[in-house]
């Protein structure tokens, strides 16, 4: 953790419109969690397109980004592209989970371990070579 942020800022779509994008979030809380202190964060993806100072501030200066979509529409990559930063990593759980598409609420735990170890596993990969 360097300047008090974490080592990885996750943007997180969390829509709730459809069971990938209600993923998104939980899938995000969850590999926080289990990454541990000063590893990782959700950052305000609504922060980003209304240029609050503090959440450029804090993504200019975090170590890696990295972009959660639930499907190929990759709203929060875009819009942190929009706001003129570069993902280290990106993940889209119906393109690269293979988890379908459906209702807010149709998804399984292992639909959700699946998208948590993506996550953590984008997040290994954003890492600088030691």
């Amino acid at each position: 953790m360097a300047n008090g942020l974490p080592d990885n800022a996750l943007f997180v779509c969390f829509g709730g419109m459809s069971n990938v994008g209600t993923l998104t979030g939980l899938a995000g809380l969850e590999a926080v969690k289990r990454a541990g202190p000063g590893k990782a964060a959700i950052f305000c993806l609504g922060g980003l397109p209304t240029g609050a100072p503090s959440v450029i501030e804090k993504t200019t200066n975090v170590g890696r980004i990295v972009t959660v979509d639930g499907c190929s529409l990759n709203c929060a990559r875009k819009i942190v592209e929009q706001a003129g930063f570069h993902p280290d990593a990106t993940i889209t759980l119906v393109d690269d989970c293979g988890i379908t598409k459906g209702p807010p609420t149709q998804y399984t735990v292992d639909d959700l371990e699946t998208a948590v170890a993506a996550i953590l596993a984008a997040m290994a990969a954003a890492e600088p070579a030691q």
